[in-house]
């Protein structure tokens, strides 16, 4: 009976982690650059494939992280020209949003009405989360190293 156990957590893991290494292949994060030039910003977003993240909506953050004003949104070659509206010194927190894991964010140090690129600070929004798809293969390969006996065999 050990032998069969131990067959199926291998099994198991092997499945968890060739599940795991399939989803993490399509998946890609979005990269942003911004220039800006006389008042004007030009931000250029694409995924890490290189390829640009058309269409995506380019907004101001509140400051609780709700979305604020829409600033346009990132044509066919990957950028955006933009001017940014009336706001005050300080920070100001800018979201590319190409959809559900597709997001970049930029806090934009704002002195004397101008953005000071020396200073922009990229956050990639997704801070220290558990992977789900990773729990499979992780479960299987604790199983593995916890050797299981069944009661008949502690005897």
């Amino acid at each position: 009976m050990a032998v069969r156990f131990r067959f199926a957590l291998m099994l198991t893991a092997a499945l968890g982690m060739a599940l795991t290494h399939s989803s993490q292949a399509e998946a890609h994060g979005v990269e942003s650059s911004l220039r800006y030039l006389d008042g004007q910003l030009e931000l250029t977003s694409s995924f890490s494939t290189g390829e640009p993240v058309e269409g995506a909506v380019v907004r101001l953050l509140q400051a609780d992280g709700t979305a604020g004003e829409e600033l346009g949104r990132i044509d066919a070659e990957g950028r955006l020209k933009m001017t940014l509206p009336a706001l005050s010194d300080g920070l100001v927190d800018l979201q590319v949003d190409g959809g559900p894991g597709h997001r970049d964010y930029l806090t934009l140090p704002l002195q004397q009405g101008r953005v000071n690129l020396d200073e922009v600070v990229i956050n990639p929004g997704t801070g220290n989360t558990l992977d789900w798809t990773m729990v499979p293969a992780l479960v299987g390969i604790v199983g593995l190293m916890v050797k299981v006996r069944s009661p008949r065999q502690q005897r």
